[in-house]
């Protein structure tokens, strides 16, 4: 029988981060909240393949079937300043493949903390450039296992990043936003003694999980009410091996892909409802998923600006602060 599995654990987080845009500023984008404005955000995503790659080669297994992942995903973003905003973020995930006999997961996976600061902002031309620096933790909240991939939640390994975003927005509303990043992740344990390597006998329970860079460039177009955009990502392992011919894929694998994606918001007074729709087209050690994700969020004015704490604030001026 054959049990070629596939990792999805590192491009799950990646994903996260950047084609599930959920509310009114993310890590990656060129937005900024307000001083004293507060969004939160609930999103339902799910991503599915049946094909993957093992190492180059493009493969399938049809005693897995289509391996699915659902993520409930709660997100918030302060703006403590005009110019620095801090953000947080939760995901409950359920894995499942569907012609299998290995027991999907579910629960919390990772909970994420990152300060974003802008750093420029100029008008220039015939719109405003922007650029942004942002840092970010992530530490597992559970004991998941991450030696079960490609269903397991995740790798279980502690994460500091960074990344730089630029944007350039006209004045009609058209953008276009370039961010590139960097991500260092801790070592972990397994529940086993010893594991192979790039075909080396390593006798510890302790793994290395490679570290990752990312990428991605959008455009669209935005204003107060409405926001619409086409993007393409890349993210890559910095080092790692492959999976091994019919063997089980392990959180050294060597993951990279890149991938295509829309999204669009659409708001109303202090509440907004995205939308978002992903495809992996190249990859190393990593499934060719497509994936959907919808969401709502909610803002409010919490301090500053002469605001009361819980006033409603339209989202016309929590998403777009073009004015500081």
């Amino acid at each position: 029988m054959r049990k070629t599995l596939l990792s999805t654990g590192g491009l799950l987080a990646f994903l996260l981060l950047t084609t599930q845009s959920i509310f009114a500023q993310t890590p990656t984008d060129g937005l900024m909240m307000a001083r004293g404005t507060y969004c939160t955000a609930l999103s339902y995503s799910k991503t599915s393949w049946t094909d993957y790659w093992e190492g180059t080669h493009k493969r399938s297994n049809t005693n897995l079937g289509t391996v699915s992942t659902q993520t409930y995903m709660i997100m918030g973003a302060l703006g403590i300043t005009d110019r620095l905003n801090v953000i947080a973020g939760l995901p409950y995930i359920q894995t499942k493949a569907s012609a299998s006999y290995l027991t999907g997961q579910k629960g919390f996976q990772d909970v994420s903390l990152w300060l974003k600061y802008r750093l420029v902002q100029q008008d220039i031309l015939f719109g405003t450039f922007r650029a942004f620096v942002t840092g970010g933790v992530s530490t597992p909240t559970n004991n998941y296992n991450p030696d079960y991939l490609p269903l397991s939640l995740g790798l279980h390994s502690k994460t500091a990043s960074a990344r730089l975003v630029i944007d350039y927005r006209s004045k009609p509303g058209f953008y276009l936003t370039a961010e590139a990043g960097y991500t260092g992740r801790s070592n972990i344990h397994i529940d086993r003694d010893s594991y192979l390597y790039n075909h080396e006998l390593y006798n510890t329970n302790e793994v290395k999980v490679p570290n990752m860079a990312d990428g991605n460039v959008r455009i669209g177009f935005r204003n107060g009410r409405f926001q619409t955009d086409v993007y393409l990502e890349r993210m890559a392992a910095l080092s790692g091996d492959d999976i091994r011919y019919n063997d089980m894929p392990f959180p050294t694998n060597a993951m990279k892909a890149t991938t295509i994606g829309w999204y669009g918001r659409l708001n109303i007074e202090q509440f907004g409802i995205t939308a978002g729709l992903s495809k992996v087209l190249d990859g190393r050690n990593v499934g060719q998923s497509t994936g959907f994700s919808v969401g709502v969020l909610y803002a409010v004015r919490v301090f500053g600006h002469g605001g009361k704490c819980g006033k409603p604030l339209g989202m016309e001026s929590a998403v777009e602060n073009d004015t500081h």
